[in-house]
């Protein structure tokens, strides 16, 4: 009951962690910029995403447009989207084989020894996964803190941490946990089947420590005359 616990609860997290790395790598929202001119909040954002950047105006009007070249990118932002693109093909094949090793699943078998190194697998490429995200959302997020104190960068060059980022954070955290959930229940051995032996009702009767013995054959003395 245990086992098939952790199994749920592992798989639960790593869905969400696929979910949200899928996410986070369609999302423009990286880096978010608000101009501010004198004293005058001008409500114009720009984000800038690993595909596309776009810009919302006052009227409440959002333009995108699709960067033309991969060099058009930053180096944090063309590291990241090799590295999300790598990170979700893994949290997906790490979903398949999770479902593949549960213990409710009979498309594998219903061998359970058999279905412990699947679970494993499973664990490791959720934790893979993980690391991957954090890597790049970590990498892109010290960039905006730093260039947003360089006192030598102009402000409308300054961005801010955007949503997607958080959400990459998030997803991290929810592929290492559910790795590591079902790298514990590959682990868990299953229910024990208990086996009860019942004495027989009857009990034998002790034999008697004294045997009768038989009597000997008398021959009368004629017999050898």
């Amino acid at each position: 009951m245990a086992r098939s616990a952790l199994q749920y609860a592992g798989l639960t997290l790593g869905g969400m962690g696929l979910v949200g790395t899928v996410a986070v790598t369609i999302m423009p929202q990286w880096k978010v910029s608000a101009f501010i001119g004198g004293n005058l909040v001008v409500f114009e954002n720009l984000w800038e995403g690993l595909w596309m950047s776009c810009r919302s105006q006052a009227t409440f009007r959002l333009q995108c447009k699709v960067y033309d070249s991969l060099l058009a990118l930053p180096p944090d932002l063309q590291a990241a989207r090799g590295l999300l693109c790598t990170a979700a093909v893994l949290s997906i094949l790490a979903f398949v084989t999770a479902i593949l090793g549960m213990k409710c699943t009979k498309c594998a078998g219903d061998d359970d020894g058999a279905k412990r190194p699947t679970l494993l697998a499973a664990g490791v490429l959720f934790i893979i996964a993980g690391l991957v995200v954090l890597t790049p959302v970590s990498w892109v997020a010290s960039s905006i803190i730093r260039d947003f104190y360089n006192p030598t960068l102009d402000d409308g060059r300054k961005r801010e941490l955007g949503e997607a980022l958080y959400l990459g954070w998030t997803s991290a955290l929810a592929m290492v946990a559910a790795g590591a959930i079902l790298s514990c229940a590959s682990y868990t051995r299953g229910e024990s089947r208990s086996y009860r032996y019942s004495l027989p009702s009857h009990r034998a009767t002790p034999k008697s420590c004294h045997t009768e013995k038989k009597p000997l054959s008398v021959y009368s003395r004629s017999q050898y005359v």
